[in-house]
């Protein structure tokens, strides 16, 4: 597998093309961000769509570079409450890889708009839009994780 980087400069255009993808599709009553990963583009996003209502949902699924099993949801959104399964949300992640983060937010937030910024082909039919596709067998290393 070889790794691409992606600058701050670099993440800072898709995410912000990512904004451009979704607007059409609000309004959004808020973003719920992927915890680690979509932090940042969500807060990216969010800025651009004036959206000031943020959640987020830790899902765990790597340890170190090796994925774990089973998918954990730490922290659910606020996106679900009595009658909430996502109606009106975004959901925003930095990357839909396999697809399996975002299934197991989708299980949770089945009608929320799922949004990442790099897209691989096994992961793209899990999400609603794609800002960047990127080939399957390419390491993506994000600038927070750069040392």
């Amino acid at each position: 597998m070889s790794e691409m980087s992606i600058t701050w400069e670099r993440f800072d255009r898709d995410a912000r093309a990512l904004a451009v993808l979704a607007a059409p599709l609000g309004p959004f009553t808020g973003i719920v961000a992927v915890s680690r990963g979509g932090l940042v583009p969500a807060a990216i996003v969010a800025r651009i769509m004036e959206i000031r209502l943020l959640e987020t949902v830790c899902v765990m699924s790597y340890d170190g570079q090796a994925r774990s099993r089973p998918f954990l949801i730490k922290r659910p959104a606020a996106a679900v409450d009595g009658r909430g399964r996502g109606r009106g949300w975004l959901v925003i992640d930095d990357l839909v890889d396999s697809g399996a983060t975002a299934q197991a937010v989708r299980d949770l937030l089945p009608e929320a708009c799922y949004a990442a910024v790099y897209a691989k082909p096994a992961g793209r039919p899990f999400a609603d839009i794609a800002a960047v596709p990127v080939e399957q067998d390419i390491w993506l290393v994000f600038p927070w994780e750069a040392s």
